[in-house]
């Protein structure tokens, strides 16, 4: 079963407080999952951010709705139970409890009329919760998600209309900024015939003693064995034994089955979509527009114990 949506878990949640009992964060995590017979995989699947499991993060929100709702208390790692206003929901034997179900009660509805900017407009306010399914969270990461896809196409289509010149110094660039060449080495695009098309070398120490080759593909179609083989072969101009293969299309299987069957040499291979990406994580072609912080509430900051 695939890890449910947070507005899901609420009815499940509330079922295992129904003993009246306090329960830990922990344990009703547990519960949670083996109540939707989540696997070993899917119990440890995180969220983008990987700051935490997925059905962790959205198990918290479903505890938070419960709780502005007044069905349940306990806020930060206290003890988790459930209200006598929970009882008496759960006595009505719901099919299912979601974001619409808890607008009936007052102190969420309040709540959300609470948030936003300006008391003036208090009416006018969405609530923070806008999505059928998904967290903020979930669609704070959706977005970014999308976000960055956009800014992968736009890199790629920009790279696919460069000169070949330019996407050289490009892909010599990016390797630098991965951390290839080191404090000591640097990087070239060799501007040479007569060298099997190795486009760039990147020498990782001051006597050039371990070199990077480079060939940039910037291709429609597909990069197939013969590019890749006549690369294998033309590192030995350089003596090197390591090498990549960048290019703005795709290589073919039997490209990619070489690589498997060589020795002594170690080559990378690189597509379009890899390469855009590997640009915005290291920050080559894009610019940062905007940054927000997301804050929650410390734990640490409130344990009493701990003063």
């Amino acid at each position: 079963m695939a890890i449910p949506d947070y507005q899901t878990i609420m009815l499940p949640m509330l079922r295992f407080l129904a003993d009246g009992k306090p329960w830990s964060i922990r344990d009703l995590n547990h519960a949670l999952s083996d109540h939707f017979a989540l696997t070993p995989e899917e119990r440890e699947q995180r969220v983008p951010s990987g700051q935490m499991p997925v059905i962790v993060n959205r198990a918290s929100w479903s505890r938070m709705s419960l709780r502005i709702a007044g069905l349940i208390e306990g806020a930060g790692r206290n003890p988790v139970r459930i209200t006598p206003l929970g009882q008496s929901v759960l006595a009505e034997s719901p099919d299912r409890i979601d974001v619409k179900f808890l607008e009936r009660f007052p102190a969420y509805k309040e709540y959300f009329e609470a948030r936003g900017q300006g008391r003036e407009n208090a009416a006018k306010r969405s609530p923070l919760v806008v999505d059928d399914k998904r967290t903020p969270h979930d669609l704070i990461e959706s977005a970014h998600e999308s976000i960055r896809q956009a800014t992968a196409e736009e890199l790629l289509s920009r790279l696919k209309t460069c000169s070949p010149s330019f996407f050289e110094s490009v892909v010599v660039r990016l390797l630098m900024a991965m951390g290839y060449g080191g404090v000591a080495g640097h990087g070239s695009v060799t501007g040479k015939s007569g060298d099997g098309g190795i486009d760039g070398v990147i020498r990782q120490d001051k006597l050039g003693l371990d070199v990077v080759c480079i060939q940039a593909k910037r291709w429609d179609g597909p990069v197939g064995r013969p590019v890749v083989q006549q690369f294998v072969g033309s590192m030995d101009y350089y003596r090197a034994k390591k090498g990549v293969i960048l290019t703005t299309s795709t290589f073919t299987r039997d490209g990619m089955d070489f690589l498997a069957r060589i020795e002594g040499k170690t080559v990378v291979l690189v597509d379009g979509d890899r390469l855009a990406e590997l640009m915005i994580d290291h920050d080559l072609g894009v610019t940062t527009t905007r940054t927000y912080a997301l804050k929650e509430v410390s734990n640490d900051f409130f344990d009493e114990d701990g003063i």
